[in-house]
């Protein structure tokens, strides 16, 4: 079942064509990787999506709805959520103090509820805290629950990044280069934790140039060019396109 349709996505900066007529599926279920050379429009396409870029034209449909041109909140509350830099994270808190916090934004409890103690507020309480829990043992941050995020590794960084994305109960999960800067252990570990969460029911689009990566743990790939779509399939069916190999790949298509 499609999940996010792109159709004729277009976004014109001056007059050069950043996404130029993109029609993209994105299957519910599915890790799809998004590739291309710098400059080929994965970021810009990447914020249509979410809503910081106003699209020239074309429309953006995610749960039959077109979502395009919404503000970056409203689209965040239909459950396409971005994950969060590192530079973005409480860095003087502990790993549990940031998923925490990152689940309290869900809170449904009022201020007078809270202040008061009343039961309701006191059983969400123990739900989101169970919720933090269960976050941070699916991205398997337990050994470093009680860590600063300032002393992680960058690797276990990210992955606190991923949970506080996770807090916000996303159905679509975009990530704009997550390997970025992991040593070829942590991007294992990662990708991993990925595919696990691509188990538990979340859909994940993924911008990554480590093509090693994305050969190997997306189920299905489109690549980008100068804006346009070039090619739409499985990593073994990229791997083989002469268009890509052209464009992107070169002798990186014969990675496995």
């Amino acid at each position: 079942m499609v999940l996010l349709e792109t159709k004729n996505l277009t976004k014109y900066f001056g007059g050069l064509a950043a996404v130029n007529e993109v029609n993209m599926e994105v299957n519910n279920g599915e890790i799809l990787g998004l590739v291309g050379p710098n400059g080929a429009g994965k970021t810009t396409l990447f914020n249509l999506i979410t809503g910081f870029f106003r699209p020239t034209r074309g429309k953006i449909i995610f749960g039959g709805e077109d979502i395009a041109g919404l503000k970056p909140n409203h689209i965040a509350e239909r459950g396409i959520v971005r994950t969060f830099q590192a530079s973005t994270l409480f860095k003087t808190r502990t790993v549990w103090e940031n998923v925490l916090i990152g689940c309290h934004l869900q809170f449904r409890s009022g201020f007078l509820r809270v202040l008061v103690n009343t039961p309701f507020a006191r059983k969400e309480e123990v739900e989101i805290r169970q919720k933090a829990q269960e976050i941070i043992e699916s991205m398997g941050l337990s050994a470093v629950k009680n860590q600063y995020a300032a002393m992680l590794p960058h690797g276990y960084q990210r992955m606190l990044g991923v949970c506080l994305a996770l807090a916000a109960n996303p159905k679509l999960l975009l990530l704009d280069e997550p390997a970025t800067g992991l040593t070829p252990e942590e991007t294992l570990a990662f990708m991993v934790q990925l595919k696990a969460l691509r188990d538990k029911g979340i859909t994940i689009l993924l911008v990554e140039h480590n093509m090693r990566a994305v050969m190997g743990n997306c189920d299905r790939i489109v690549v980008l060019n100068f804006g346009k779509k070039i090619a739409d399939g499985s990593p073994d069916e990229i791997r083989k396109n002469k268009d890509v190999i052209e464009a992107y790949l070169g002798v990186e298509a014969n990675v496995a």
